[in-house]
């Protein structure tokens, strides 16, 4: 009986907990849902949540009303896209500078109360992931208050929606899986290369006039810092 539940658990035959909440870390019934939610105490995950506001949605609800956003259709494709790359390289780059190393990073584009704007971080440590939400529960974004909580994500191919990824997804923005928003190629190449840039720099042998440069790139991220907090951003 016991290998039994343990197979079903968070699946379609799973009674008990929530398979939704289980596999995205999030469920559109939230608090009123009939089965449980077990939120982890570990994880490499964290989700910040409704955080990203795409400005290209006309924000409309389920039911056919506005949601009170701005509507900002009318931009063009390409704005679109730097808009979104510019808010995910200021997360991501604050996230990885500030908590640890990022394994990956996604951005929900549904339009569901439980999913819309919310950011998934995948840290290669979960010490990292409990550092990051114990902080960002006491900062702001945009002048809102972030909330961020430890999430049962660790599989993203699970999470998404696989029809969305072939465009195929009739249910919208209103999907219950996720419709991850990609980045650019240039920007993905960027963040991520970063990582083998770092990982052969370590292998070397460092001068003293590495460490000297490497003192003074610290200084200018803590001087970007201290900007964004006078900007009202993180």
């Amino acid at each position: 009986m016991a290998e039994y539940l343990a197979s079903i658990f968070g699946t379609e035959k799973d009674k008990v907990n929530c398979s939704f909440y289980f596999k995205i870390g999030a469920c559109r019934h939230g608090d009123r849902c009939s089965r449980l939610h077990n939120k982890p105490t570990f994880s490499q995950t964290i989700v910040i949540q409704n955080i990203y506001h795409n400005p290209a949605n006309t924000a409309q609800s389920a039911d056919g009303g506005t949601t009170g956003m701005v509507d900002q259709s009318n931009l063009s494709d390409v704005e679109v896209q730097q808009h979104f790359d510019d808010f995910f390289e200021e997360v991501f780059t604050e996230m990885e500078q500030k908590y640890g190393e990022i394994e990956e990073m996604n951005v929900c584009d549904n339009l569901g109360d439980h999913l819309v704007g919310n950011v998934y971080v995948k840290f290669r440590y979960e010490e990292d992931a409990e550092k990051a939400v114990e902080d960002l529960n006491n900062r702001w974004f945009n002048r809102q208050p972030i909330r961020a909580e430890l999430s049962p994500v660790t599989d993203f191919r699970e999470a998404c929606c696989r029809q969305y990824e072939m465009g195929e997804c009739t249910r919208g923005g209103f999907c219950n899986f996720m419709h991850l928003k990609p980045i650019s190629r240039e920007l993905r190449r960027e963040l991520y290369g970063r990582r083998k840039r770092k990982k052969r720099s370590r292998s070397r042998s460092r001068s003293p006039k590495r460490r000297s440069r490497s003192r003074s790139r610290s200084r200018g991220r803590d001087d970007r810092y201290r900007e964004r907090e006078r900007s009202g951003r993180f």
